[in-house]
């Protein structure tokens, strides 16, 4: 039988006028109470205030206080979609939804090592699509390279695999590709490591790259599911989040684990942002009502520091650098990459055309 106590209803529930004025922190209270989540000194703590102005705008004085900031970047593929990059899970136009035409069990499938050792052909079509030296980063990826430049980016943790970190000057030790890259393979059987160069002609040939040493299929170093993420990933979010000063998080729909739950990795006064074009990553269920969980407080009226911009990431970027003063750096140095790209892509075009026409056999000459 249960005491008298404990049939007691949460604060402000009783008497007349408890339609009016019950509140979701009386709720929060009763339930942490009698759910022993939270005893009654730390029931009543309130949170430090971190950011003055919960914005965009309290972000950009948030950062012009400070002569020295550690600045992490979490990004998923919506960076990428201004490149002509598709996302995975846009309906219609996403990756999962363009791979019917392979004929898959399902669409991860095509990023499923049983399956792929049965069937690498489809990965290997769509391989081609996505590859590395087709596409120009984006303004949002100049954007993280302006804070390298600036020397306010403490990392830059990725879930693309499109190296387009890497086009756009991120060096290898600020970056941390959390589901792999095209940047370089190895030989499923013997490990032999092998380059973008040597998979990108076998792949743009309609071949599937074998190994040179032994018949094992040679694998771009992308993370299947129920792989291991890389070491890196693991050492660096050990390591850096803790030092971290503030988050931003662009294009990501912080849905695929672990990645998602970095953003949680941060110290409570550290301010977080998602630039991205709708909200993700919340905290839900009875334990966001008790301010528990973890996830993004957007909603909660105790929230000082979770921010949101919704919109396209490229537009996002641009907004911010208008607002901390970089906006025309940033406008010129998307420009003078994007032009030497160019430039570049050109002097490869010639050199590999140059090299079709070498291996053209030559007609043999007529003899007198």
């Amino acid at each position: 039988m249960s005491s008298k106590e404990d049939s007691k209803p949460p604060p402000e529930a009783s008497g007349t006028s408890s339609s009016s004025t019950f509140s979701v922190e009386s709720l929060r209270q009763y339930l942490a109470e009698k759910l022993h989540i939270l005893d009654s000194g730390l029931s009543q703590e309130k949170k430090v205030k971190v950011l003055d102005d919960v914005s965009i705008d309290g972000i950009v004085d948030y950062i012009k206080k400070r002569s020295s900031i550690n600045i992490i970047t979490m990004a998923g593929a919506g960076i990428s979609t201004s490149a002509g990059i598709p996302d995975f899970r846009s309906p219609g136009s996403g990756l999962y939804s363009n791979l019917q035409k392979y004929n898959l069990p399902h669409p991860q499938a095509i990023f499923e090592l049983d399956f792929f050792y049965d069937n690498p052909k489809p990965f290997f079509v769509l391989a081609k699509e996505l590859y590395p030296g087709s596409f120009k980063p984006t303004k949002c990826h100049y954007f993280v390279k302006l804070l390298l430049e600036k020397g306010h980016l403490l990392r830059h943790f990725t879930q693309n695999i499109d190296t387009l970190e890497r086009v756009a000057g991120i060096p290898e030790e600020k970056l941390v590709e959390a589901h792999g890259t095209f940047h370089r393979g190895h030989c499923l059987e013997c490990k032999k490591e092998y380059s973008l160069s040597w998979m990108k002609e076998k792949i743009f040939e309609d071949k599937i790259p074998i190994c040179e040493t032994c018949p094992g299929i040679v694998k771009p170093d992308i993370v299947f599911f129920g792989e291991n993420l890389p070491e890196k990933f693991h050492n660096c979010a050990h390591t850096d989040f803790a030092k971290c000063d503030l988050l931003l998080i662009l294009g990501s729909s912080l849905v695929v684990q672990p990645f998602a739950s970095l953003m949680d990795r941060v110290p409570d006064t550290t301010p977080r942002m998602l630039i991205n074009r709708e909200k993700a990553g919340e905290r839900t269920g009875l334990l966001s009502l008790i301010g528990m969980g973890s996830g993004f407080e957007f909603d909660s009226p105790d929230n000082t520091r979770d921010v949101y911009w919704l919109g396209d990431c490229d537009e996002g970027c641009q907004i911010l650098a208008d607002k901390l003063g970089w906006g025309d750096e940033l406008k010129k140095l998307v420009e003078k990459e994007h032009k030497r790209i160019d430039e570049e892509s050109k002097g490869d075009k010639k050199t590999e055309d140059i090299k079709k026409e070498s291996k053209i056999e030559q007609p043999p000459k007529n003899e007198e």
